[in-house]
């Protein structure tokens, strides 16, 4: 009688395709590094504009929810704690609509700016005033606005 014997070639990963994938991770890693060394304002001016497209997207879920925008006066602070002013939303998730205790600042260290409704008529912007945290401005210290993403 035949025993079924379990072969001995496991699924997985040998250590070469392992080590091929490190390195081609560490090249890619190194040139992406590169590049926004040699570039750090544009880096800041495209780390700003995730970070409003981020919280673009928790506005978007915070008004879903709600069933509408947090006030001026409640502003971004409406994202990680329930608000003490009017309108108080019925129901808050525990965890708030973004990770952490504290509102992201932009690259430059300053608060963004929550207008509602915004400048142009939208039912809200977002602003960050760049590196020179004031309004208007040329190449990064230009104002980065939710309007113009």
């Amino acid at each position: 009688m035949r025993q079924n014997i379990p072969s001995k070639r496991t699924s997985g990963f040998t250590l070469v395709e392992l080590l091929v994938v490190i390195a081609i991770i560490t090249i890619l890693a190194g040139v992406v590094t590169v590049s926004l060394v040699h570039k750090p304002a544009e880096a800041r001016v495209a780390a700003t504009k995730l970070q409003i497209k981020q919280l673009q997207t928790a506005l978007n879920i915070y008004r879903t929810e709600q069933g509408r925008f947090p006030t001026q006066e409640q502003g971004l602070d409406a994202l990680i704690r329930i608000p003490d002013r009017e309108p108080i939303p019925r129901t808050y998730p525990r965890d708030g609509y973004l990770d952490g205790t504290r509102l992201p600042l932009d690259p430059w260290n300053n608060p963004f700016i929550y207008l509602t409704p915004g400048r142009s008529g939208e039912s809200y912007e977002i602003i960050s005033y760049g590196s020179d945290g004031e309004p208007g401005g040329t190449d990064d210290a230009s104002d980065i606005t939710s309007s113009a993403l």
